[in-house]
């Protein structure tokens, strides 16, 4: 991955935190992050598909849903960086994470 294409796919904060809380949970719907960021689910669609196109993530289909990960043939440099964000800025994640704790899970 080139790292140009991988910092402009994060320079959006939506598609970061997304990123990030699919690290921190290993793996999450759309409607978790939707609930999670206080979001429309298109906005939350749309921006996986971007982290998806640039192979951040990776998606698997399970009956209506989709579950995201982050993509397991992600180069080495790359994860360590989204490992090292997530672990350094837990403020910037903190409500986030709340919503998502205290959301039932849809699926």
């Amino acid at each position: 991955m080139n790292p140009v294409t991988f910092f402009k796919c994060l320079a959006d904060e939506t598609r970061l935190m997304c990123l990030l809380l699919v690290d921190a949970k290993g793996e999450l719907c759309v409607c978790d992050l939707t609930q999670a960021l206080d979001v429309s689910q298109p906005k939350i669609s749309r921006h996986l598909a971007n982290l998806r196109n640039c192979g951040l993530v990776e998606g698997r289909k399970q009956d209506q849903w989709v579950y995201y990960c982050i993509h397991p043939e992600l180069e080495d440099w790359a994860k360590q960086v989204i490992i090292q964000t997530r672990q350094a800025n837990s403020a910037f994640m903190e409500s986030c994470l709340n919503r998502l704790e205290q959301y039932k899970n849809c699926c």
